[in-house]
């Protein structure tokens, strides 16, 4: 069935691809044979019930339009400040011509107003109502429709492949820049203009110092919702009592700002991801991101799988922009997240010396809060301050029933989990800009960052014997843990900008960067008359403050000539640490670290660009502890107060090349990361009981990664190739011994998509992922191959028909396992064109399938694993929009 489903997509693919078009290409340049980059090219069909076709010539001024066979068609080019010139043409067959326009003196108001797409230096505005047709329901569905816009599955906005990284709404920060709760929330109707601009900075003046490359996306609110209340609510009800409700509501005037994001549900829709977590992380200015790591507390709680058997979720966020004044501008918002999940995984791990069969069912409760403050003050047009407050809190529980089968014996234990943490961030600002040849900027920044972590085991089974001091004559065996971590970090960056002229710069910074880290753990077992059996005397507990200083001086020259951009310098680091309560222990030493940036733009879609850094980090303080404490049911951990800094060479070579109008966009990247010296953990077995510590190694690892993709688009189909590898080697000391490890993988990736007006968009792939992990001599090889389809159909009036198929074949070759398993999803919803109700129906998990598989490898363990997932969800929702 599945199999007739593809060869009658691909018929009707296939008669599409052969229908009549006329293609007309050629080149628009000025009198002077000069060519007119993004100049428009805009086909009007005579009958006017047709769409316009338009095209952006590229940086060779060379413009592709696709047309219908036979039809009428005014051409119309037009270029800021040149004369526009029409073209009648009528498309028989595939034609050549190039046109030439004449520079104007006259106001340019009126071709500005015929232009679809503007390109001002950085930035690129988008009228969308050239492109859209009034089916779209959120700003993704508007953003997918303007060219060389894509919005993947994520919520990830790219541009010309080039990730957007801030999202704005008439200029202001939209939830601090998140792009997934924009695109998933904003309703289509709102939206006018679209503009984009690339090597952003939110203080001008400082545009073209900074070498992040940041992409704004800012979304122009309609002229009618910029005093208007605005949004959609939408209820759901499916079958075995799932449900879903959401409501995204918006005001918007010319001071005020009010957005509210809510979501209840059970069908594992999380609305709130640790992906998304990481963007609300807390940062500054991107000329000092070079210089901060905001880790954001221990929240990895978020990282769990969507894959679960239940889940209910609770998120809230209210995001306030008030214009206090001209000169100060006042934001803030707030999120709520609540999510309570159970999860059952089965695992097969094979250790090097034997194997053991693995279930865990698990039960988790995390809840978190973010709270956040950013007072903005512009005393004049060359002076800017910031202060940035963040307040985030968890709470975490997790319950997990575990049974182990190792040789014939059988473990099975109860973990108890609860986490509460704590973090405060604030930083403060400054940027002046003295005049033409200098620039000033500081920023002083405050983190605190405390969590409490509590852990408590219970078996009947005999665990970790001969690495505990527990007295085993109990009926069950319960262990205590408590684990305590506090950090406070202040640190104070200042930079001066020195341009000599337009093309040579020198860069200078200075900055201390102070960490105190406190580590605490206990680790006791209870026993059956309710006394406690404190580990200390077997050498467990620790009571560690550990202290980084790190004074540092840094010096970079920066040039440009012709289509070379080259940055490189040094900074010199004093790195003075300390051990206390423990073994005192003080130490400094020097680290000098180079750095080489060179860009090579051959014009405004084909660059390369060449990162090289010589890196350093430090381990945080539970890798200084020197005596024991327990990090699971199966493991022992010690840290060593010997280690020093990791120091490593990472290199990257990136290239990108993007032509609109020949359909092409290629992306390549090759990583190189070599470290010099470096930490791993060394590992003693005894059977499935773990000691682990860390040892100091020289050239303990290297890794190579590489990635290319290229889309083009031919006679309305777009095909994909998208490849990478990853080749990665290291060492690693099990049971005193050491050997050499290595990671071989490879994925591709082949896709082809339909790109027609009036036909539904299809597209079928397939993608291969083949992983082979070898330690010592022992070698597991897994091959994952997944065809899929995804179909987005427009149809009548008001009709929207959503379906995704992908069918994973999992092999594990080494044990002769294979698996096979389907997950698709389907939507039908429907929206009157001047009803403000609309209706839906999804379904979930259509086939049913109880699990997916996958596989895993590290230091010293292969896994398996079968997660098992929600069942089929069928659900009815009606939505309304304000």
């Amino acid at each position: 069935m599945k199999n007739n489903l593809l060869i009658i997509l691909i018929f009707f693919i296939s008669n599409f691809c052969f229908s009549q078009k006329v293609t007309l290409t050629g080149f628009v340049k000025d009198s002077l044979q000069n060519p007119l980059p993004y100049a428009n090219v805009i086909a009007k069909p005579k009958d006017v019930s047709k769409n316009l076709q338009f095209a952006i010539s590229d940086n060779e001024g060379y413009y592709k339009l696709i047309l219908t066979e036979g039809d009428s068609i005014t051409i119309s080019i037009s270029y800021l400040g040149y004369k526009a010139i029409d073209y009648k043409f009528v498309a028989l067959k595939d034609t050549k011509k190039d046109f030439r326009l004449q520079q104007s003196s006259e106001q340019l108001d009126e071709v500005v107003i015929e232009m679809p797409v503007t390109v001002r230096g950085d930035t690129t505005i988008y009228k969308t109502r050239t492109f859209i047709d009034g089916s779209e329901r959120k700003l993704k569905n508007v953003l997918k429709k303007l060219p060389g816009v894509e919005v993947d599955k994520n919520g990830t906005v790219t541009v010309q492949g080039k990730k957007v990284t801030k999202m704005l709404v008439d200029g202001k920060k939209f939830f601090g820049g998140n792009s997934k709760l924009a695109v998933e929330n904003i309703p289509a109707d709102a939206v006018g203009n679209v503009e984009v601009i690339d090597n952003y900075n939110e203080v001008a003046f400082l545009k073209g110092l900074s070498d992040s490359d940041e992409m704004a996306m800012n979304i122009q609110l309609k002229e009618d919702k910029k005093r208007f209340v605005f949004g959609d609510v939408e209820a759901g009800k499916g079958n075995d009592d799932f449900y879903k409700t959401s409501a995204n509501l918006f005001y918007y005037s010319p001071k005020t700002n009010v957005n509210f994001i809510g979501n209840i549900n059970n069908i594992g829709e999380k609305t709130f991801t640790f992906r998304d977590y990481m963007s609300f992380s807390g940062g500054v200015n991107a000329i000092f991101s070079g210089n901060f790591n905001f880790r954001g507390g221990d929240f990895s709680q978020f990282l769990e799988s969507n894959d679960v058997l239940t889940s209910q979720q609770k998120f809230g966020a209210l995001n306030i922009t008030k214009v206090a004044t001209e000169k100060l501008d006042v934001s803030g918002y707030a999120i709520f997240s609540n999510s309570e999940t159970s999860s059952f995984i089965e695992n097969f791990n094979e250790y090097t010396t034997f194997s053991e069969e693995r279930t865990n069912a698990t039960n988790t409760d995390n809840l978190l809060g973010i709270g956040n403050l950013n007072i903005e003050l512009n005393p004049n047009a060359k002076e800017k301050w910031y202060a940035r407050s963040q307040v985030k809190r968890t709470n975490n529980a997790n319950n997990n029933s575990l049974i182990s089968l190792v040789n014939g014996n059988t473990n099975t234990i109860n973990t108890d989990r609860d986490l509460t943490a704590t973090y405060i961030n604030q930083n403060i600002e400054w940027h002046k800009r003295q005049n033409d040849k200098h620039t000033f900027s500081s920023v002083f920044n405050y983190v605190f960052d405390k969590s409490n972590k509590t852990a408590f085991w219970e078996t009947q089974d005999p665990i970790l014997q001969g690495l505990i001091p527990a007295d085993n004559n109990q009926t069950l065996l319960r262990i205590n843990q408590l684990k305590n971590t506090q950090e406070q970090n202040i640190d104070a960056v200042f930079k001066h900008f020195w341009e000599i002229n337009n093309s040579n710069h020198i860069y200078t910074t200075l900055g201390n960067k102070f960490l105190s880290e406190d580590f605490f753990t206990d680790d006791s077992q209870i026993l059956d008359d309710g006394t406690i059996n404190n580990f200390a005397t077997g050498g467990f507990g620790n009571d560690l403050n550990f202290r980084l200083n790190d004074l540092f001086l840094g010096v970079h020259y920066k040039f440009r000539a012709g289509i070379f951009t080259v940055k490189q310098g040094f900074e010199a680091h004093n790195y003075s640490w300390s051990l206390q309560n423990q073994t005192d222990l003080n130490k400094n030493k020097w680290v000098v670290l180079p750095d080489f940036l060179a860009k090579i733009e051959f014009n405004k879609s084909k660059k390369i660009q060449i990162n090289y850094n010589l890196k350093t980090t430090f381990s945080d303080a539970s890798k200084f502890a020197n005596r024991f404490y327990l990090q699971s049911y199966n493991s022992v951990f010690r840290g060593n107060e010997a280690i020093e800094n990791n120091l490593f060479h990472n290199a990257r070579i990136y290239y990108s090349r993007f032509s609109l109008y020949r359909g092409l966009m290629m992306f390549a990247s090759l990583n190189y990361n070599k470290q010099i010296r470096g930490i791993r953990n060394t590992v003693d077995f005894n059977d499935i009981n773990q000691f682990l510590t860390v040892k100091m190694f020289d050239n303990p690892s290297e890794d190579w990664r590489g990635n290319i993709n290229i889309q083009k688009s031919i006679n309305n189909l777009k095909y994909k190739v998208d490849v990478g590898f990853n080749n990665s080697k290291y060492i690693q000391e099990l049971n005193n011994n050491v050997q050499t490890n290595t990671n071989n993988n490879y994925d591709y990736e082949l896709g082809i998509e339909t790109l027609f007006d009036n036909f539904p968009t299809i597209e079928i792939g397939l993608k291969n992922t083949v992983g082979n992990f070898t330690a010592s001599t022992n070698t597991s090889k897994f091959v994952t191959t997944e065809p899929f389809i995804t179909i987005d159909y427009d149809f009548l009036e008001g009709f929207i028909f959503n379906f995704d198929y992908r069918q994973s074949k999992y092999q594990n070759k080494t044990l002769g396992q294979k698996n096979t398993y389907e997950i698709a999803n389907a939507t039908l919803s429907y929206k009157g064109e001047n009803s403000a109700w609309s209706y839906k129906i999804t379904a979930q998990n259509l086939f049913d399938a109880q699990f997916k598989q996958s596989n895993s490898f590290s230091d010293f363990l292969i896994s398996d694993r079968k997660t098992f997932i929600l069942p089929r969800i069928v659900m009815f929702s009606i939505g309304y929009n304000l």
